[in-house]
């Protein structure tokens, strides 16, 4: 009975819903579409992936099956646009992916960068007197002045002196260090 019935007439059941039908098409031709999809992809793994999503999409396709050329010659095209589709996936992927390793190493590079500088300012600023140290802290916690002010009870112009003091005394620290 296998062989009686034409790949045609499978292929017809198969687009009308017949399951049947469909697992006998897959029986005759999933060798070959394994075949042809290596041959497509020179490497195993990518040929099984997408001799799978052959499969798994040719119950739909077989539904637009004509009947106008023998199977074997339809299915072959629906393999060939199938590995097609999949390159131009994969270019366009390659293609969006460029520049973002440069792009994340720059990132990861100015993170530590970041980190370094973080950590040497919060212990840079346990050499400053507390007065200084505490008017810092708010303002680098995006406090304004003025309510940096109002926190510590002092004037608005205080928090102004004290910032500026604080920074020429880690200029002065740091400048000690990089002799060093």
């Amino acid at each position: 009975m296998r062989m009686t019935v034409s790949d045609e007439n499978l292929a017809a059941a198969a687009g009308e819903g017949d399951a049947n039908a469909f697992s006998l098409l897959l029986e005759r031709h999933y060798d070959g579409v394994f075949r042809l999809a290596f041959r497509l992809t020179g490497a195993q793994a990518e040929a099984e992936d997408l001799t799978q999503d052959i499969c798994a999409a040719l119950a739909a396709k077989l539904a637009k099956f004509r009947g106008e050329a023998k199977f074997t010659t339809w299915l072959w095209r629906v393999v060939v646009n199938a590995a097609h589709d999949r390159r131009r996936r994969a270019a366009t992927r390659a293609r969006h992916a460029e520049g973002w390793g440069d792009w994340e190493k720059s990132r990861l590079a100015e993170n530590d960068e970041t980190a370094e500088a973080l950590d040497w300012l919060t212990q840079a600023m346990r050499a400053l007197p507390d007065d200084l140290r505490d008017t810092l802290a708010l303002v680098l916690d995006d406090a304004t002045h003025d309510q940096a002010a109002e926190v510590l009870g002092i004037s608005p112009g205080t928090v102004s002196w004290r910032i500026s003091e604080a920074k020429k005394r880690l200029r002065t620290l740091r400048k000690k260090e990089d002799q060093i």
